[in-house]
Parts: C-alpha cells; sequence; structure tokens
C-alpha cells in the first residue's frame, strides 16, 4: 500500500472525510509552499496536492494558470520542487502527491521521475494528459514502487470508460465534478453525487471530488457523499493577495482550516 492508501484508509476507519488543498509550487515562492504544507499537515488534511507549473496546462482555469505562470515567470524548476518537498515530506503524516503533465514525466523519463518523486517523499501523481490507453508504461512502473497513479473521471467519461479508469486508479478516484476548467462555482451539479456512486460500485478505492469547489458548505455537501474533496482554485486565489510570507500562509491556512471545519462537520453529524 502506498502512503496515500494508508492514509485515506485510515480517515475511512475513523469515519474522516479527507480535504485536499492543491497549491502551485513556487507560487509565490517555494518557502512558502514548505510553509503551507506544514500548515495543511497541522490542520489535519488528509493528502496535499503540490501542482507542478507547466506552461500548457490541462483544463486549468484563470486562477491556476496564472499561478503557474507566476512561478515559471520566478524560474522555478522540477529538481528544485523536488528538493523542497523533500525538505518537509518525511516530517509529516499527510502525503504529498503532485499534479503534473506527462510532457514532463515523458521528458525526465519515468523511471527517473518516480525515483526522483519517491526520494523527495512524494506518494503519488495525477497525470491529467495520460490518456487510460497510453498509461500502461508508467502504470506498470507505479505500481512496482507503490507510488499512487490516480486518475480522472470527469461529468463527459462515458460509463464503460470511467468504469475502467476507476478500476485502473490507485490512491483514490479523482471525480472532476463539472464540465470545464477548474474555477469557483456556486453550486455543484446533483449528476456529480450520481456518478460518485455509479464509481463505487465499480472500486474500492476512495472517490474524491475536485474542481469548483469552493466553500465550506459545498465541502460539506460534497462529503456527505464522497471520501474527500479537493479544493485548489479557492486557495491559490488567496496566495496572490498581498502579503508577507507569514500573512500568505496564516491567510490559506486559515481558509483550509474552515474547509477541515466544513467536512469534520460532516463526520461527526454536527
Amino acid at each position: 500500500m502506498s502512503k496515500v492508501d494508508q492514509r485515506l484508509a485510515a480517515f475511512r476507519a475513523a469515519g474522516r472525510k479527507a480535504l485536499i488543498p492543491f497549491i502551485t509550487a513556487g507560487d509565490p515562492d517555494l518557502e512558502t509552499t514548505v510553509e503551507l504544507i506544514r500548515a495543511f499537515d497541522r490542520l489535519g488534511c488528509g493528502v496535499c496536492e503540490i501542482g507542478i507549473p507547466y506552461s500548457d496546462p490541462i483544463a486549468d482555469g484563470p486562477v491556476i494558470q496564472a499561478s503557474y505562470t507566476r512561478s515559471l515567470e520566478r524560474g522555478i524548476r522540477v529538481d528544485a520542487i523536488f528538493d523542497a518537498i523533500g525538505s518537509v515530506a518525511r516530517e509529516i503524516e499527510m502525503p504529498v502527491v503532485v499534479m503534473v503533465s506527462y510532457a514532463i514525466v515523458h521528458r525526465i523519463g519515468i523511471d527517473k521521475f518516480l525515483d526522483r518523486a519517491i526520494e523527495a517523499g512524494i506518494a503519488g501523481a495525477i497525470v491529467p494528459d495520460l490518456l487510460i490507453e497510453d498509461g500502461d508504461e508508467l502504470q506498470a512502473a507505479a505500481s512496482a514502487k507503490d507510488f499512487s497513479l490516480i486518475r480522472l473521471v470527469t461529468p463527459t467519461t462515458p460509463a464503460d470508460r470511467a468504469a475502467a479508469i476507476a478500476r485502473a486508479s490507485t490512491g483514490f478516484v479523482y471525480c472532476v465534478s463539472v464540465t470545464g476548467i477548474t474555477g469557483e462555482r456556486a453550486t455543484i451539479p446533483a449528476a456529480t453525487l450520481a456518478r460518485i456512486d455509479e464509481l463505487r460500485r465499480q472500486t474500492s478505492v476512495p472517490i474524491c471530488v475536485g474542481f469548483g469547489i469552493s466553500a465550506a458548505d459545498q465541502v460539506a455537501d460534497v462529503g456527505r457523499t464522497a471520501d474527500g474533496v479537493i479544493v485548489g482554485s479557492a486557495l491559490v486565489r488567496r496566495l496572490a493577495e498581498p502579503g508577507s510570507r507569514a500573512e500568505t500562509v496564516e491567510r490559506v491556512a486559515a481558509f483550509a482550516g474552515e474547509l477541515v471545519a466544513g467536512l469534520d462537520s460532516v463526520a461527526t453529524g454536527r
């Protein structure tokens, strides 16, 4: 079992739902990224997702695209991201996974990428531009190293294809709640809850929902059905607000704390 498997199994056994915060590596700097990883761990988040900036992001809305651009303009590179995550990953209980384009994995080389990621204490990866038909090599290599390869299912994914993706996913299944790009939305479609039920019939792997979730009440609503909730744009938007590093960490962590409390209220029935 990977560290993601172990963590989410422990949450499930305790009747808890997992908040999975997403932030971009190096925005506004890698020191802030490291401090926020520590803060998310202290808050009891289930998993932390770190975006590796890429010049042509897939399905990312304007908030995350701008965040990637800021990081790239500061010269943030993959090796530096791995070093930063490696400086904190083994100090914390919460596993860290990365959102990464397959173009980056391919450029580095599958085995080298996985070995470097594992050396840094990274427990898994979400590769949004890797089709299930093209993923056998990475899937086999990741499985051999107990490294979670988390797959995405979208609202437009046909039922038979969604079932295959769910069965192939390790760590958790990333259930995309809305059609289109990432970003904050006022409501979560009812069809998302039906999709979660469909996926549960295909896999015992936890189902975590992301895209468009931006407030504690939404987190609670989704958490009544899903095993975990992924929040990205609402956190990344707060990274862009002016302030010192300490103020930025406090601001983002305070919002994440509200989201954790929302999920905990579902788990405890408050």
